[in-house]
């Protein structure tokens, strides 16, 4: 068939009735009804439905051929639908093509799960022919929003003033928190370049650089385990700003993300967004990334119960723990098996168990009402504000095993009394995180975020003295309960920057060895410097309303971090090992 201008099925309205048009894409639907057939057209764009008429009999007799992802093109006019027949539901629905002339172009196997329909299909099956399940027009959805959201991204910031300047993806391997992916050099034997944790390094750079609004969509590799809601590669917003503090980079990044969701989604979202403490959010929420679609606070115990008789919380507080406790509002509906199940939460979450009280009209029903005192349980009642029908639970632990915990079950409380309000979104800053935190498994202190981040000034005396009391001059930005970004002022101080490296017990020697060309291009004027890398996949993940952000990524890895559709990783041939001047050894058993 020769061919008019190509026209996107979906994309076809009533105003359209009376033109010709050359359609092209896969069978989604076919309906024999016997004098006439029809079939719906599927393209990226959309779905049209196609009617075959014996009056054409050439195509009329193709058209009995075609079978569910068939490859087709057709010719036709568009058509308005007869009085009655409309299909409300699609945005074709008024018209429909009157073929004239049909070609196939490719025919298909069954496939081995449905494409046209909204059906749970195991991951792994979908993974595994990711080709079929990138056609649902779910997932079609998902990869449209996310290139609309990037683009409007990138306009925001060409108007804000930003360069988009791409950095290099075979770099040297620093200590970012995360393993590295290793890559082996051909031409320098013995040595690896490392695939970037995130353009950390090269971002500073640019600022001693003066390019003083930079960003990227970068592609960041860690060698992590993975869930929902992590990929070992990743995009993200990569942002720095030079001659800034904390409140112009927060300022420009929620901006940003008001505009797009704006933009892309019809959503206002009011700025500035909320900020929270990070000790006020542990205080609080029980965890530093809160979901603030929903109240449900948690409130501190440990006054009111300092002297308390009952036997479990008197030991956790000898040791130096606190109570930590939540009102459920109308929680009275929840039975036991509820409770047992919310304890179960609690134990996950390390704590050893969970203390319950139902507040009735007169009294406290509990167990363990009987070793509270009626001072107790008044403090307990004005703490909470507790009213008749509210359930109060609490939890006694190690102070940050009681916040988790309580966290964990507030989280649990919201999601099974239904009082997280659908297609809400709430940002929220998280602010004035700890400059050090202490690995439980070392006893180390490390950074809590990396060792670039700029301390408090108020804590300068306090880093060689008391780091674990150090402010950082960082921020993390949460939607719905999940970091979405995270970012700080950085240390553009050479001394400064080397006093927090012997803090970490490395010597001048080895951090010039890791970060030397870092130290050097501090002694050359680095002007004030912070910035911030919001993750892309969550953001999108979060504005489709998806529970995973491998449905807004094209080729996402599985939990073992492997593509079941191509099988990387894979074994390479012993020649390619050679040339690399690699030998495969079996890895060393734990501790050995």
């Amino acid at each position: 068939m020769s061919l008019t201008p190509r026209v996107r099925a979906g994309t076809l309205r009533a105003t359209d009735a009376g033109r010709a048009v050359d359609l092209f894409g896969w069978v989604h639907r076919r309906r024999d009804h016997g004098g006439l057939i029809f079939i719906d057209l599927r393209d990226r764009s959309g779905l049209v439905q196609v009617q075959f008429h014996p009056d054409r009999a050439e195509a009329f007799t193709q058209a009995g051929d075609l079978r569910l992802e068939f490859v087709a093109h057709v010719r036709g006019t568009v058509r308005r639908r007869p009085p009655g027949a409309e299909n409300p539901t699609l945005p074709t629905g008024e018209i429909e093509v009157e073929a004239e002339a049909l070609e196939i172009l490719n025919r298909s196997r069954t496939p081995p799960f449905p494409v046209n329909e909204r059906t749970e299909v195991d991951e792994s099956l979908r993974l595994r022919y990711r080709y079929l399940d990138l056609r649902r027009m779910e997932m079609t959805r998902n990869l449209e929003l996310r290139h609309r959201m990037v683009k409007a991204i990138r306009d925001f910031l060409d108007r804000e003033g930003f360069l988009e300047i791409e950095t290099p993806v075979l770099i040297r391997s620093t200590p970012e928190g995360a393993r590295d992916y290793l890559v082996p050099s051909r031409v320098n034997l013995g040595r690896f370049y490392a695939l970037p944790q995130s353009p950390q390094l090269y971002k500073q750079i640019l600022m001693v650089a003066g390019y003083d609004r930079y960003f990227q969509i970068a592609r960041c590799y860690r060698d992590e385990d993975l869930r929902a809601d992590r990929q070992n590669e990743f995009t993200q917003l990569d942002l720095e700003m030079s001659f800034v503090t904390e409140d112009d980079v927060l300022d420009v990044t929620e901006r940003c993300f008001a505009h797009v969701w704006q933009t892309v989604l019809g959503r206002p979202v009011a700025v500035p967004f909320r900020r929270v403490t990070h000790a006020d959010a542990l205080l609080r929420y029980g965890v530093d990334k809160p979901d603030l679609r929903y109240g449900l606070e948690l409130v501190d115990l440990t006054p009111h119960l300092q002297s308390t008789g009952f036997q479990v919380f008197r030991q956790a507080l000898a040791q130096g723990g606190a109570i930590r406790g939540l009102r459920v509002p109308a929680g009275s509906a929840l039975g036991r098996k509820e409770i047992d199940g919310l304890t179960e939460v609690a134990k996950t979450a390390k704590a050893k168990g969970l203390a319950f009280w139902y507040r009735e009209a007169l009294e406290w029903r509990s167990p363990i009402t009987k070793f509270f005192t009626a001072e107790e349980l008044s403090g307990l009642e004005g703490a909470t504000g507790a009213r008749p029908g509210d359930l109060v639970l609490a939890v006694a632990a190690e102070p940050r095993v009681a916040a988790g915990a309580m966290g964990a079950i507030r989280k649990a409380v919201a999601e099974r009394q239904g009082l997280i309000p659908p297609n809400a979104f709430e940002f929220a800053w998280i602010t004035e995180f700890p400059m050090y935190a202490r690995n439980e498994e070392t006893g180390q202190i490390e950074p809590e975020h990396h060792p670039f981040t700029a301390p408090h000034p108020a804590d300068l005396d306090l880093i060689e003295t008391d780091p674990l009391r150090v402010r950082a001059r960082s921020y993390d930005l949460v939607l719905n309960g999940i970091e979405l970004a995270s970012g700080s002022i950085r240390i553009h101080d050479p001394g400064l920057q080397q006093r927090i490296f012997a803090q970490l017990g490395w010597t001048k020697e080895e951090a010039a060895r890791r970060f030397g060309f870092l130290l050097e291009a501090f002694e050359y004027g680095a002007p004030p410097h912070g910035g911030i890398a919001p993750g892309i996949d969550r953001a999108v993940m979060l504005a489709a309303g998806e529970e995973t952000i491998r449905d807004v990524i094209a080729f996402p890895k599985n939990q073992q971090a492997q593509e079941p559709m191509t099988g990387a990783p894979a074994t390479v041939d012993a020649a390619q090992l050679r040339e690399l001047g690699l030998e495969l050894r079996p890895r060393p058993e734990r501790g050995a």
